[in-house]
């Protein structure tokens, strides 16, 4: 049996998205790999002990974090049930705790300085759209010429990873942005962001991800951005300025409420505008 292309065909039945079969796949390959090579075992004659040894393995081997490896977790859940058509015990390979981190978020101030002292206009204009209507990566790739609605000042958002569409809002710098980059870059109609061999497909999203690192560089700055920092800093800028959590979500497409309820804590402003009950009991004349 061609294990992977069972795998794969399982996903494209279940309707998973093209990034979720491209995500699925990398640790099943890994995973089918090891039973082949290193215990010489079929995947229907492995036991929970080697699947267990297996996310040992994958966890030493590729120094994974414990969020990583509940994804590996579930990867290999699914194979189980959808290609091996076997039960699934939990307590046999139980999902990690793992710790959760505030990301680092960019002021107002240093997203403007890095978006304006980004030399090149492509990337400029894609840093921009990302920030300006809080946008993921994957979406500013996949953006089409049609997408621009320029009369009601909004972009439309096709199959986002909520798999739905939405609208975000277009900032009128940005749209200034993008068409001095339309002008320049040949007047794309398809893909605003074609890839640069040619073929007709969007661009990779490993572009903008090294230009950033590179500028943060140019800059002097430490390596703290990411192309999600901008998205993340659209939301916490805009509950800054008082913009209520359900419009925020709205404009992010976050299904749960629970997503944008981060930015809560990434808002400094939210923070230091609460008062102690301390304080209001007079605690400061005690010192």
């Amino acid at each position: 049996m061609d294990y992977l292309s069972v795998f794969r065909e399982m996903i494209s039945l279940r309707g998973l998205t093209h990034h979720t079969l491209k995500s699925y796949c990398t640790y099943i390959r890994a995973y089918l790999d090891f039973l082949s090579n290193v215990l010489h075992k079929l995947p229907e004659d492995a036991s929970w002990d080697d699947l267990r040894s297996f996310v040992r393995f994958i966890q030493q081997q590729r120094h994974l974090s414990d969020r990583t490896l509940n994804h590996c977790i579930s990867q290999l859940r699914f194979f189980t049930i959808y290609v091996l058509h076997k039960p699934w015990d939990p307590s046999q390979l139980p999902f990690r705790r793992f710790d959760s981190h505030l990301p680092f978020v960019p002021s107002q101030d240093e997203v403007w300085r890095f978006i304006s002292t980004m030399p090149d206009l492509k990337q400029k204009t894609m840093t921009a759209l990302m920030y300006s209507s809080g946008l993921r990566i994957g979406e500013v790739c996949r953006l089409r010429y049609e997408d621009i609605d320029r009369t009601h000042m909004r972009i439309h958002i096709r199959q986002s990873k909520a798999r739905q569409d939405r609208f975000a809002i277009l900032s009128k710098a940005a749209l200034l942005l993008l068409t001095q980059y339309w002008f320049a870059y040949g007047r794309p109609r398809g893909w605003l962001f074609p890839k640069q061999s040619g073929i007709d497909a969007p661009i990779d999203t490993f572009f903008l991800s090294r230009h950033i690192h590179a500028h943060e560089r140019r800059l002097g700055w430490p390596q703290r951005l990411t192309c999600h920092s901008f998205r993340h800093a659209f939301g916490t800028h805009l509950y800054e300025n008082g913009v209520d959590l359900l419009t925020i979500q709205a404009l992010l497409g976050h299904r749960s409420i629970k997503s944008t309820t981060i930015y809560i804590h990434l808002a400094p402003a939210s923070l230091s505008s609460a008062v102690s009950p301390f304080d209001r009991m007079g605690g400061a004349s005690l010192g």
